[in-house]
């Protein structure tokens, strides 16, 4: 009842091919906002602080077990794109694709082809671009209401509501369309250039990705590949989080899965803090040098019919240094459904997961507070 509740809040409406893109995005976007809240990295610079400010105080958090610095290590797996690519080897680490995203649902993602120059250009075009002046700063940032793009944050609906440790830079990149020519035309060059670079590259290996996905789970390409490739819609989230007094009290990023497709983060400086949830322990990750660390998102579990799941994982953030990281995320653009793959129900017997409409999907998750697998919640059957 709840589910069908929410969604039927969300609206009914799924739209033809027909309708023009813009319109499928302003019809969104309408309704995703973001209430203001001060940036920590200037709260931080303002003030001394040797104790954190109530509001970011998490008593709230969860309490599983942290993995035990002394003992034996968990170590999410490790995919190499080479090896996917080979003819002769491709089946071995097809087989390591697959138990990363039952298993684990995140592993790190080596020998991926996008080139060192242009990752060192991202990480110091991040690295600057948080480090502007407030002045310059403001002519990026989110409007008070009715869009999440440019600084500021994210799923805050209420005033009441705990706040993370961080402040982010969010903006669409493709479709090219959908970009805000506002926002975009006043990123400083060349990083303008380099995030358009960079933003390509990631996404043809997420399409890569899906395929061999699909090709793993003997999906038909119509119900997995295709809801990813001309249509996709790629958002990407930079992230800083200010050193802390009292790290234990805080978090960078409140536990959560993506309610997305598939991620593709890097990690922008050398300070760790990404810890996923395995066996009801956080698992913290440490990235190797330029690799990319993927996770499968819901959206993901919701079209393999619960094969591959998403984890729920939280951002860290430390008592000396500040962490910067930058998160793409990749989904089915707008005018589609998401279900589960009829070829996999049938096998299966059985669908977990109800379907939706993009756009119903879009509003109900990014009109509510970040929170667990709730998102997901809402589509289980």
């Amino acid at each position: 009842m709840i589910a069908f509740c929410v969604h039927a809040s969300c609206g009914q409406h799924i739209f033809t091919i027909a309708e023009s893109w813009e319109v499928m995005e302003a019809n969104v976007a309408r309704r995703w906002s973001s209430l203001p809240v001060p940036s920590v990295q200037e709260m931080v610079k303002e003030k001394k602080f040797t104790t954190v400010p109530p509001r970011y105080v998490r008593s709230d958090l969860d309490k599983a077990e942290i993995e035990d610095e002394f003992g034996p290590k968990l170590k999410i797996p490790v995919v190499d794109v080479e090896r996917l690519r080979s003819d002769t080897i491709m089946d071995s680490e097809l087989e390591k694709l697959d138990f990363a995203c039952r298993e684990w649902g995140f592993f790190q993602l080596v020998n991926h082809g996008v080139d060192s120059c242009l990752l060192d250009k991202v990480k110091a075009g991040i690295q600057a671009l948080f480090s502007l002046p407030m002045a310059e700063k403001k002519k990026l940032w989110q409007p008070n209401s009715g869009d999440i793009e440019g600084f500021g944050q994210a799923f805050v609906v209420s005033e009441e509501q705990k706040l993370d440790w961080g402040d982010l830079f969010y903006l669409t990149m493709h479709p090219v369309g959908l970009r805000k020519a506002h926002l975009f035309s006043e990123l400083p060059l060349p990083f303008r250039d380099t995030l358009d670079t960079f933003s390509t590259e990631v996404k043809e290996i997420a399409k890569f990705l899906v395929a061999k996905m699909a090709r793993a789970l003997k999906i038909k390409p119509e119900e997995m590949e295709d809801l990813f490739n001309d249509g996709l819609w790629q958002s990407m989230r930079m992230n800083y989080y200010p050193p802390c007094p009292q790290p234990d009290q805080v978090t960078g990023l409140t536990p959560h899965s993506d309610s997305i497709g598939l991620t593709i983060l890097l990690q922008v400086n050398e300070v760790e803090g990404l810890q996923i949830k395995k066996d009801e322990k956080w698992v913290s990750v440490k990235p190797l040098p330029n690799a990319f660390i993927v996770n499968v998102g819901d959206i993901t579990e919701v079209i393999t019919n619960g094969a591959y799941q998403s984890v729920e994982h939280q951002a860290m953030v430390n008592d000396e240094k500040e962490r910067l990281s930058v998160a793409v995320f990749h989904s089915p653009g707008f005018g589609t459904e998401i279900g589960p793959a009829r070829s996999l129900v049938e096998r299966q017997n059985k669908a977990f997961f109800r379907r939706m409409s993009t756009e119903d999907y879009y509003n109900c998750f990014l009109s509510r507070e970040l929170k667990g697998k709730s998102q997901l919640e809402l589509m289980r059957m």
